[in-house]
């Protein structure tokens, strides 16, 4: 049993996350960045950085990346790996907002199906692609929608508790996005897909931020400078596999974003009227931070329609935010680590990051 949790619960989640990592978060952290120097002024060079993002964000590069990572995670052959991107990119598309967690399923199956007739015939070349690629789309097309919509539902209780008092909502938004920017869930995806934005945004990014900016704190005596960089400003997911294998390492992140969301929408007021897509970004080359600062100053449309306003943020603003992304998460999630660590909760090389 604990074979087959560290392959398919550990090392694929692994690799899935750094497919996530190249393709959308990368491809929206240069997207973003084009269109804020486009910003400056029209320059071939700054639209070509968004013309980049879009290509490495779009469902189909993003799908693809996701089932390589996790086919190579898996060591599958070379026919299956190639065979996978095809797989990954039709999971992604049909999986919806939910589509990582289609993704992450049926690259798993389709990948062991490739790999059980790999090199049993003499034309190989043609078996093994067409085993993969039949079986992972015929699964994309019959059970993707309904997987991505399983793990969408998640949008819905953020939904529901953007209707619910501040104080409430910035516990269970803060909590629920923070949360599923670690799982194999696209975040960015689900906010984009929601359009959320306002206090709701704001509690998402306080969320993200602190499972980012948390584990980076909280992991830096296993991992060091490397893994600092590579969770405050890549992706909380790397941590996925030490979290399958001890879930008691998430708890002072979670406690950090239940106290961090209703400090942003009940103290400070935070709005995210950027871009939605950065609502689920957090501390990712810091696209939700950059996506609120533009909110300020321009709101996006779906803001507008929900009543937001241009603003000249002052002290108060910036200082909010400085605190609810970067310096609460990290006091707080340190704290709770020395906590946890003294009750052996949390016990040396859990929080170590694999190659």
């Amino acid at each position: 049993m604990n074979k087959y949790v560290k392959r398919y619960l550990i090392d694929a989640l692994g690799g899935m996350a750094q497919g996530l990592f190249a393709s959308l978060l990368v491809g929206t952290i240069v997207k973003t960045l084009g269109q804020l120097l486009l910003r400056l002024g029209t320059n071939p060079v700054f639209q070509f950085f968004v013309d980049a993002g879009n290509f490495a964000s779009s469902a189909p590069v993003v799908g693809a990346a996701m089932a390589v990572a996790i086919g190579h995670a898996l060591s599958s052959p070379a026919l299956v790996l190639f065979s996978l991107a095809a797989v990954g990119s039709a999971c992604n598309q049909l999986g919806g907002a939910g589509g990582p967690l289609a993704v992450l399923v049926i690259a798993i199956i389709a990948a062991e199906l490739g790999s059980l007739v790999s090199k049993k015939t003499k034309v190989d070349i043609l078996v093994t692609p067409l085993v993969t690629l039949l079986s992972g789309t015929l699964l994309a097309v019959l059970t993707a929608k309904w997987i991505g919509l399983a793990a969408s539902s998640v949008g819905t209780l953020i939904m529901w508790a953007t209707n619910l008092h501040p104080f409430v909502m910035g516990i269970i938004v803060s909590v629920v996005v923070g949360i599923v920017l670690t799982l194999p869930i696209s975040s960015a995806a689900i906010c984009a897909a929601l359009s959320l934005t306002g206090l709701a945004g704001g509690a998402a990014v306080a969320g993200c931020s602190a499972n980012m900016v948390g584990f980076a704190v909280l992991s830096f005596r296993e991992n060091k400078w490397g893994g600092l960089l590579s969770q405050g400003l890549g992706t909380s997911m790397l941590q996925m596999p030490n979290i399958i294998k001890n879930p008691r390492i998430w708890l002072p992140v979670i406690l950090s974003s239940a106290i961090t969301g209703p400090v942003s929408t009940c103290i400070f007021k935070l709005q995210m009227n950027g871009a939605p897509v950065s609502s689920g970004m957090g501390t990712c080359g810091l696209v939700g931070q950059i996506g609120m600062i533009t909110g300020w100053y321009s709101p996006v449309e779906s803001a507008v329609a929900n009543g937001a306003t241009a603003i000249k943020a002052g002290a108060f603003e910036w200082t909010g935010l400085l605190l609810v992304s970067f310096i609460l998460p990290a006091i707080l999630t340190w704290a709770f680590g020395l906590l946890f660590r003294k009750i052996n909760w949390i016990k040396p090389g859990d929080l170590t990051l694999k190659d």
